[in-house]
């Protein structure tokens, strides 16, 4: 397949996952802790009480707000968002985690609010602008701020490659 071609015809919907893991602003930082280590996940969006998107959550957040405590989560940068993307920790790093979190803090105080996301129809060649634009590894497909997908940067490599 023409590379060109592709990415430009095939749209977010044609190779988004269409299941995607999401967790509520609500939860604990302990809960959400738990819940990457039992999915083996590292990061997630997250939603309100009526399912439209807020934020997006990561392992990096959790280590950030378990840490020394000498991090302002409110001054946080572009170089504090990129420093920790995809962190690959360990089993027993994950599982520290969980005696150092503040059993008050919810993942509504540690997400990222900024979300990167497109709408189904939205040109895969757009898709990659913004993930280069934004240096991230993964958009989020939605329709009226309703989470309908998730698209990474190896969604967009299996078509370039097909």
């Amino acid at each position: 397949m023409n590379q060109d071609y592709s990415l430009q015809s095939v749209t977010a919907a044609q190779i988004m996952t269409h299941k995607v893991i999401s967790v509520p602003y609500d939860w604990t930082v302990d809960r959400l802790a738990r819940f990457f280590t039992d999915k083996g996940i590292s990061g997630a969006p997250v939603v309100d009480e009526s399912r439209r998107l807020v934020g997006v959550v990561t392992l990096s957040d959790i280590v950030r707000q378990a840490g020394s405590g000498l991090v302002d989560m409110k001054c946080r940068d572009e170089d504090f968002y990129s420093s920790m993307l995809d962190a690959e920790l360990s089993e027993e790093d994950m599982q520290s985690f969980h005696e150092s979190i503040d059993q008050s803090v919810l993942v509504n105080d540690i997400m990222t609010p900024m979300v990167f996301e497109v709408e189904p129809d939205t040109p895969l060649v757009k898709v990659a602008e913004a993930m280069v634009r934004g240096r991230i590894h993964r958009v989020l497909v939605t329709e009226g701020r309703k989470l309908k997908g998730i698209i990474s940067v190896l969604d967009i490599l299996k078509v370039m490659t097909d």
